[in-house]
Parts: C-alpha cells; structure tokens; sequence
C-alpha cells in the first residue's frame, strides 16, 4: 500500500447498503454521500469524493451539468453513449469503454444514451 494511504482502512459495503434515487430515466446507488443522500460515516475515501453505479434509460441522459476541481472516470458496463463537454471533448463509448476527463477550473458536460440502458459506475475525486 502506498504512503499516502498507509492509514486507509477498507470497509466492505453491500450494495443494499448504500444511497439509493431512482429519477425514472437515472437509478444510481451512491457509495458515498452524494445529492440527497447523507450519511455521516461514508462521506469519501481520502481524496475520492464520489463511487456512484448509474443506470440510464435510453435516449435519455445528463443535460448539461458544471464540474469543477475534479478528476472523473466513467467505466461503461453495458450500453452506448454519447459524451460532449464545453472544452470541446465529444465522445462516443460502447460496452468496455472509459472515459476520463479533468475539469479544472469548470467544465460543462453532457451525456445521451443512445440505445440500451447504459450501466456504469463513476468515480470523482477532488484535486
């Protein structure tokens, strides 16, 4: 284990066990306190901010939507996107893909599923 996270202790988590909001087109667990979820013992993991498993319904997705000061990495379980941010970055991911990106000062991004519900889990972490 690295220095940086001699202290780091591992907790497993079941699944049941985390937030939990279904938005009809988006059903996300969130590992970690996130949106309307709040609990006090799982806020983030040193610098990691955000572990969420999303499903989004097709020919739906994230309007436009501002991150700042943060380093995101998708992962796609199964499905298609489509992926377009305000630093000019567009994308399209299948099945397998990542998708890593670094919002500096801010960015806005966008994400359209484009066939079957798309399955992914994100990570965020603050710089």
């Amino acid at each position: 284990m690295s220095k940086a996270l001699s202290h780091a202790k591992i907790t497993p988590r079941r699944s049941s066990d985390r937030g939990h909001a279904d938005h009809g087109w988006l059903n996300s667990y969130h590992t970690f306190s996130f949106a309307s979820y709040y609990d006090p013992a799982f806020e983030s993991f040193g610098s990691l901010r955000v572990l969420n498993e999303d499903r989004v319904a097709p020919h739906t997705g994230f309007p436009t939507h501002p991150h700042r000061d943060a380093e995101i990495f998708s992962y796609i379980l199964s499905g298609e996107l489509t992926h377009r941010d305000s630093m000019v970055a567009k994308g399209y991911e299948t099945t397998g893909a990542t998708n890593g990106s670094g919002s500096g000062s801010g960015k806005n991004d966008f994400y359209r599923m484009k066939r079957d519900d798309r399955h992914r889990p994100q990570r965020a972490e603050r710089k």
